[in-house]
């Protein structure tokens, strides 16, 4: 028998690269936000000083301001006037949102003071900023939508300082049907996404260690290296 008629025997498969797009996001997605990476068990002990709670504070406070938005969304824009249900929906729809600025201006006030763009969390610090602004244009289109004489007030004021800077003919605020068309679609939706990528970054980047964490593990190694 010659060597060509002996039966061939394959080498143990070898774990291959994915070819398709899908496949390459879902590899960089395990490589970089493990399960055990976005949904931890443990976290650094810094973690339970009360300054860390402000974040998830504004998160459960966008959540409860998306569930009355969609029922105010699906019972029409004057069902709160004639529907006590509907005022009360309303009522904790603003309230919530008052509750969100609150708790987004101290998580955003202290991680400013605690330097919150250390370690290559700049993009991490952006995108919470940049939710911020785009939470108080999603306020004001709502503050609009209000069907009242306040939101006229406002639409007619507000149009006045948009026609002077030369927005007036892109947004026009006494348009009710844009203004509502930005406040329950558009500018929700732009938060939405900004969150989203401000949560994921704090799981892939982690959470800001205090100032005194990192110059305590300084003092450590150079005090390990000298002995």
């Amino acid at each position: 028998m010659t060597t060509t008629d002996l039966p061939r025997v394959d080498a143990a498969p070898s774990p291959e690269e994915p070819t398709t797009w899908t496949g390459k996001i879902r590899a960089l997605w395990m490589r970089e936000l493990p399960p055990e990476k976005m949904l931890p068990e443990t976290q650094p002990k810094y973690v339970s000083s009360w300054i860390y709670v402000f974040g998830m504070l504004t998160i459960v406070s966008l959540i409860v301001i998306i569930v009355t938005g969609i029922v105010l969304t699906i019972g029409g824009v004057q069902w709160w006037h004639t529907s006590s249900f509907g005022h009360y929906m309303n009522s904790l729809h603003f309230w919530s949102v008052q509750m969100f600025f609150l708790f987004m201006t101290v998580h955003l006030w202290g991680k400013f003071w605690m330097s919150a763009w250390r370690g290559r969390r700049a993009m991490t610090w952006i995108t919470g900023a940049i939710a911020m602004i785009m939470s108080i244009a999603t306020a004001f289109t709502g503050y609009l939508i209000q069907t009242n004489f306040n939101s006229q007030w406002i639409a007619f004021e507000s149009k006045d300082v948009l026609n002077s800077v030369g927005m007036g003919a892109l947004i026009n605020v006494t348009d009710f049907g844009q203004m509502v068309l930005m406040h329950v679609a558009l500018l929700p939706l732009c938060v939405g996404v900004i969150v989203v990528m401000h949560v994921l970054l704090v799981r892939y980047r982690g959470v800001v260690p205090p100032a005194e964490a990192i110059d305590h593990a300084h003092t450590v190694a150079i005090t390990e290296v000298a002995s």
